[in-house]
């Protein structure tokens, strides 16, 4: 008699189980994210206490370890700018010499194939550490702010950004951007937009990174409640409809439930970027000893492949390209 599954007949070896794998992970897959500084020397390496193995970086540092990753195989990085200075209005982040745009010129000269993405923000330039620009009453004035948001997303693509990542989650951004883009002649440069991004408490690490937390208040009148799943449908469908070429949420971990609605509704390229806080938890739990490092970090990456991303923002990206 046969009168129940035998699934162990394809579990049974290694050979098997890679035979009928179902999900894979691939160097295409993954985004390494920098943290580019003009706040040192050009070979400053200072690390990031609070994410282990993560560094803010000098120009001259940041072409040595992309040079490292390129040779293993790294395909795509996003860069995160940190100025020398900072102003009420952001202007670092939208200036034609500023640490970003330096960084995709020494970046695209020096690696012509690999796929260079900006984060688009001003949280990283503003005095105030908001994603715009600041009413007296401490309240973040939406559309004043398209307009300076568009200047960084032209000026990163004007130094060779292949992919602009707009993350401040002010409404209207994509369309401005993208008239911005195509009336400067850009019109082939895609717009990876931040669609679905939570107010999330996983940030933190990040923060200490970018130097951009905010000096009062918090982000919760423009980023996402965590508490809400049919307003990630309607921030998703607001950038298709404004032009944006790949959608993002964030976080991926606690939001595989997000992530997989958005990949069943659309069908643009679909992003999921496994934040600070994702990363430091599995660095602190290996540390300790109590989590199997590379056996956490892969099985993460693969839940949230999985979950439906066809790629993922992650700071494991050079780890898991020494491991592929």
């Amino acid at each position: 008699m046969h009168d129940f599954h035998r699934g162990r007949r394809l579990r049974r070896t290694p050979a098997m189980r890679d035979l009928v794998r179902e999900t894979v992970l691939r160097r295409e897959d993954l985004i390494m994210p920098y943290f580019v500084a003009e706040t040192g020397p050009q070979d400053m390496i200072k690390p990031i206490g609070s994410m282990p193995g993560q560094n803010q970086l000098g120009m001259k540092a940041l072409l040595e370890r992309v040079s490292r990753a390129v040779d293993s195989g790294l395909k795509s990085c996003i860069l995160f700018g940190i100025p020398k200075e900072k102003d009420p209005l952001g202007s670092p982040g939208y200036a034609e010499d500023g640490v970003v745009q330096r960084a995709v010129r020494e970046l695209k000269k020096k690696f012509p194939a690999l796929v260079v993405v900006t984060d688009v923000c001003l949280c990283e330039y503003t005095s105030h550490g908001h994603c715009g620009v600041l009413a007296q009453d401490g309240q973040v004035l939406n559309d004043p702010t398209l307009e300076l948001l568009a200047r960084t997303a032209l000026s990163h693509v004007q130094a060779g950004a292949d992919i602009v990542a707009p993350s401040d989650m002010m409404d209207g951004r994509v369309a401005a951007i993208r008239t911005a883009l195509d009336e400067s002649g850009y019109e082939s440069t895609a717009i990876m937009s931040y669609a679905v991004k939570y107010a999330s408490a996983f940030y933190g690490p990040f923060r200490d990174a970018a130097e951009s937390a905010p000096k009062a208040g918090d982000r919760k009148s423009y980023q996402m409640d965590p508490a809400n799943w049919r307003e990630a449908l309607r921030e998703a469908a607001a950038d298709v409809a404004e032009g944006a070429d790949f959608l993002m949420v964030k976080p991926a971990g606690p939001y595989l439930d997000i992530l997989r609605l958005v990949r069943d509704t659309f069908d643009l390229p679909l992003a999921a970027y496994q934040v600070s806080g994702e990363y430091s938890m599995i660095k602190a739990g290996a540390q300790l000893g109590w989590l199997d490092h590379d056996a956490v970090m892969l099985e993460s990456l693969l839940a949230i492949k999985r979950a439906g991303a066809d790629l993922i923002l992650t700071y494991f990206t050079e780890d898991v390209l020494e491991r592929l």
